[in-house]
């Protein structure tokens, strides 16, 4: 009888390794550039932050459908008081390498996120430390009242203790230095897949998690995924419409009509919750190549005004994006809590008054100055660059254009090594705190100023971010927030160009959740 079990099981599982290769589901896509690290906690960018989300998990998540919170790692969560909130731990999740996942990991990785390297201060902003309760209970205690903390917590993702500890990886790399720890290429999460490749500048491969909490309870059905970042827009297209890749995220506007009239494949369209714009150094006394020597024509507000009014977004819009965009006058996207009518009305594109405004602060003649941008990290973004430098030299200002790649166009911005630079800002908590307390907030420690990479400095604007972190009367809170985005178009902290729109092209076969914030859901991908 023994003998008879055996030989059944023997075949059972002949059969069953024959079978499941013809199940598996593979998914491969294309992109503009590559991620710059693994490491969850290194560097806090919108293709990182989602590729992440494939191998590790936070305590919560918004949900991809209505984009409201909801449980992850954490089941629930009570506010014991204003400044206490604890969180019950989904029991039974393991690590991809089958060890169980525990309090002291959860508390570990929150603790990780706030340490000196990590760029993720923005979503640890109010927290002051995170304390085991028990085996099933943390608790995170603020310094403040924090309104958004849940929102933060989507961002903030749980790691493996035991397995940094082995790897000697418990601090995060620091992306702006060269020396790399073993988390910056491998990963091990709870997520639904697990990091089985990582060539950079080639591809990332990821495989089905054996040992996900989650598995067979959602509507995915994909065992593999495969990301190929590939710079050319040309490159990238023919790979999809070859059927070497079944879909890319970063479509080129050009050739969208042909991919519509493909009947093999189809366009999933929607605006972005990102806002595109020209980050301007406000801070030192004279810009690096610039003919004007001993002062900064871009601290005089009249230059920034000029700079603004010559830029046509219209055109932009119709003929740079191909109406791939909806320009904006404020620096987040109308999805933002704080976001009104008002602040989105733009300065009017006016080339004689931005000529005027020039004169007056005493550059009739106009000047140069460095105009930094990427190639390969927003939808256009050298033809946008290219449009925008010709439509200054219009008014007398010459800008010296120059591209790099993402991978090193935004290490150099970090650097402030750009006089202006094009950049973009996506909010994944939906709240206008993190572009404010980001972009616009006096640059100090942590995540105020983070990303202000003209320094600007506001007493008023820091007063307005400070009392936003801690407001907990909401109508209050929302006042200030229109009020903080207000002041950043009267300053001029920026200028706003537009909002992106996403366009998606894939196979018909493909079925998955389009989000605003482009991010693809993993869970949630099927190939019919």
């Amino acid at each position: 009888m023994q003998f008879k079990r055996s030989v059944l099981a023997a075949a059972t599982v002949a059969l069953a390794a024959s079978v499941l290769p013809a199940m598996a589901k593979p998914f491969k896509w294309a992109g503009s550039s590559d991620i710059q690290t693994m490491d969850i906690h290194s560097q806090n960018s919108a293709l990182g932050n989602g590729i992440h989300g494939a191998v590790y998990e936070s305590l919560v998540m918004f949900n991809s459908r209505t984009l409201k919170v909801e449980p992850v790692l954490a089941t629930s969560w009570q506010q014991v008081s204003p400044t206490q909130m604890r969180f019950k731990l989904r029991q039974g999740v393991r690590f991809s390498d089958g060890s169980a996942m525990t309090a002291d990991d959860v508390v570990y990785s929150l603790q990780r996120a706030m340490s000196k390297t990590s760029t993720y201060a923005i979503y640890t902003q109010g927290m002051d430390r995170i304390a085991k309760v028990d085996g099933e209970t943390i608790d995170i205690f603020l310094k403040n009242p924090n309104p958004v903390l849940l929102n933060q917590l989507t961002e903030l993702r749980v790691m493996s203790r035991a397995w940094a500890e082995k790897h000697n990886s418990v601090e995060p790399k620091d992306i702006k230095s060269k020396e790399e720890t073993y988390s910056h290429r491998h990963a091990m999460g709870t997520g639904p897949f697990v990091l089985k490749e990582w060539v950079p500048d080639q591809k990332i491969v990821f495989t089905a998690n054996p040992h996900w909490w989650n598995a067979g309870k959602v509507d995915g059905n994909v065992t593999e995924i495969t990301y190929t970042p590939i710079k050319s827009e040309a490159t990238r297209i023919a790979a999809l419409l070859s059927g070497e890749v079944d879909m890319v995220r970063d479509t080129s506007i050009q050739d969208l009509a042909r991919i519509k009239a493909n009947p093999q494949l189809k366009v999933m369209e929607m605006v972005e919750n990102r806002t595109v714009y020209l980050a301007l150094d406000q801070f030192r006394d004279e810009l690096p190549g610039s003919n004007i020597k001993g002062k900064n024509p871009l601290k005089d507000l009249r230059v920034r005004k000029a700079l603004y009014q010559a830029i046509d977004t219209a055109a932009l819009q119709r003929v740079t994006m191909r109406g791939l965009s909806k320009p904006t006058g404020a620096i987040v996207s109308p999805l933002v809590n704080g976001w009104t009518e008002a602040v989105d009305k733009r300065l009017p594109f006016d080339a004689n008054a931005a000529k005027a405004l020039l004169a007056d602060a005493g550059y009739k003649d106009g000047f140069e100055v460095d105009f930094a941008c990427s190639n390969n990290a927003i939808i256009q973004d050298e033809e946008l660059c290219q449009a925008i430098t010709s439509m200054w030299s219009r008014i007398g200002v010459k800008a010296k254009l120059r591209t790099l790649p993402a991978v090193t166009y935004y290490p150099m911005a970090q650097r402030h090594e750009a006089s202006i630079a094009l950049l973009s800002w996506g909010v994944p908590t939906f709240d206008a705190l993190y572009t404010l307390q980001s972009l616009a907030r006096t640059k100090t420690t942590g995540a105020d100023g983070s990303y202000n990479l003209g320094r600007y400095s506001n007493q008023r604007m820091d007063y307005i971010v400070d009392r936003v972190k801690t407001e907990t009367d909401l109508p209050v809170r929302n006042r200030l927030l229109t009020e903080g985005l207000q002041l950043h178009n009267d300053d001029v902290v920026h200028i706003p160009l537009h909002n992106q729109m996403l366009a998606w092209a894939m196979k018909k076969n493909v079925e998955l959740v389009q989000r605003p914030d482009n991010r693809i859901d993993w869970r949630l991908i099927k190939v019919n």
